[in-house]
Order: C-alpha cells, then structure tokens, then sequence
C-alpha cells in the first residue's frame, strides 16, 4: 500500500506542476543567443517539464491597486538560431498568477531596473528568484569593495586626474570598467604613456560626469578567470572563461571561451557552458530547486 501511495502521490505531483506558472523577467526573448543564454536554458527546462512559461519586459510591469501586474507573454521555445521563440498568447495579468519568477533583466543596474526590483516585490505575489533586496544590495562592480584582499588595487571616481594618478600609481597600466554594465561592454585598458589616455577616461566617466572603477591590470587575466554557479549559498558548478586571442575581456559576450575549473572562487556565469564541459544539467537543479520552493509556500498559505 505505501508503494502505491508513493506513486499515487506522485502522479497527484506531477499533475499539479503541469498547472504551475513559471515567469521570467528578461530583456526581449527574441534577442537572446539561444546556445549560450542562461535564461533560454532555464525556459526550455520548465518547458520540457510541462510547466507554463511566461516573458516579462521591465517596461510592461505596473502597478493597479497596490498590487504588481504585467504584461505577459505565453511562450514555447526551442533551441533553433533564428526560430526559437513561439508567442502562444499575450495578456495583462497580476504577478500573483505566476508561481515562480525568475528577475533575468542584464545591467545596467539603473533607476528603472531598481524601480522593477520594487514592483515585483508588492504583494502578494509568486516566488522571486533572485530576490530584489539581493539584487538592489550585491549588484555589480561595486559590491566586490567588500572583499578588498580578493580584488587588485581598486579605485572608483569621476575625476579625471586621479584616475590618471592611480594608474601611474600602478605600473602604469590599467583597466578601467563602467559600474553598471555586463557582458564586458565599455571595459578599457588604459595605460600610462599613451596619448590617447585622457580621451579614453573622459570617454569612459562622460567627460567626468560618471564615477568608474579603475583597477590595476592583472597579466593573468590571459590565463581566465573563474565563475562559479551558486544555489542558496552551494556551489552548482565552475567554469573558466577564457579571453580569445588578443583580446583583453573573458566575458563570454565578447567572445570569451569556455573551460575546466575547479571551485575555488565563488563568482557566478553561464549555465550553458558548465553544462556544455561537465555533462550536468545545472538548469534543472535550479529549477527543482525553484519549484520545491514554490510548492512549499503553496502548502503553507493553505495552512497545510
């Protein structure tokens, strides 16, 4: 009896994932790279469960009666170049009919990505992976100052002539980086000498209008750098982005590669290319992960 409980059980679990909704925050589905993109991986994995998946804009969020609605768009994906994305139906909805959502949207952390971040968490609503109160405090380059002896000697500011200073300071040779962007965008190396240098650091603070961060420039960098894939404070799994020949960023959207790593720095990156190296599917352990959670406060706001 207790073996065709189990099962009974689990059918009964089964059907009731069918019925769940999973949302994802995102920038445009259609522009996404579909062998590299770590949302796209995590779509086709609640897809292949049977689950309902659903696009978010930043920009379709609103808010009616103090409660968070979007936009929504039902979506079926396959992982083909150029025909990946179905549009199943399209709607206007509260937040609180999805069961999971996933805030996917890339830098810049700005004032309207910050704006989302408190949208969403008005209630009640599904639950949130990661959660905003995370994302407003860890985002980006500046939550690294944290870790001050894991870091190279670090410098932010607007002001030209200390940034200039600084790299001098340094072997005269450096990087600088926006605080806001991804994927390696508007990352340059700047160095003592070259007569360009004052025109890249006022390209790179808006001509001292936007603080930057400087840092001294690591030679190891041609070696890689390595991320690693964290679920509630575990390791999932590594990787080691590696710059392509002669180029200075090893983010995968510039054309970094991919390759072993062991866990030994806890920096987050791509789903896709640790599962492309280690033979994992690291997107259905976070979505197991998602849906355990979400079936648990499911059960507890129905007082069982």
């Amino acid at each position: 009896m207790s073996g065709l409980y189990r099962a009974d059980a689990a059918v009964a679990r089964k059907a009731q994932l069918r019925g769940m909704r999973i949302g994802f925050l995102m920038d445009p589905l259609e522009n996404v790279r579909v062998f590299h993109d770590s949302t796209f991986a995590l779509m086709l994995e609640c897809q292949r469960r049977g689950l309902e998946v659903r696009e978010l804009r930043q920009e379709w969020l609103y808010v009616a009666d103090s409660k968070a609605h979007a936009r929504m768009r039902t979506v079926e994906v396959q992982r083909q170049e150029g025909d990946h994305v179905r549009v199943a139906g399209e709607y206007d909805a509260p937040l609180s009919e999805l069961d999971v959502l996933f805030l996917r949207k890339d830098p810049p952390v700005d004032v309207d990505y910050l704006r989302a971040t408190q949208i969403v968490e008005l209630g009640p609503g599904p639950l949130l992976i990661n959660h905003p109160r995370g994302l407003r405090s860890a985002n980006e380059k500046l939550f690294v100052l944290r870790f001050p002896d894991l870091i190279p000697p670090t410098l932010v500011s607007r002001e030209i002539p200390r940034l200039r200073e600084f790299v001098e300071a340094h072997g005269g040779d450096g990087v600088v980086k926006p605080l806001d962007g991804c994927g390696g965008q508007g990352v340059l190396r700047v160095r003592k000498g070259d007569p360009n240098l004052s025109t890249l650091l006022e390209l790179a603070t808006s001509a001292g209008r936007v603080p930057v961060m400087a840092q001294a420039y690591l030679p190891a960098v041609r070696e890689g750098d390595k991320r690693i894939i964290l679920l509630q404070g575990e390791p999932l799994g590594a990787v080691l982005r590696v710059p392509r020949e002669g180029e200075l960023r090893a983010n995968f959207a510039s054309g970094g590669k991919a390759a072993p790593a062991s866990l030994n720095v806890t920096s987050p990156t791509g789903l896709v290319e640790i599962d492309a190296l280690t033979g994992d599917s690291l997107e259905a352990r976070v979505v197991d992960f998602a849906l355990e959670r979400a079936g648990l406060r499911a059960r507890a706001a129905a007082g069982m």
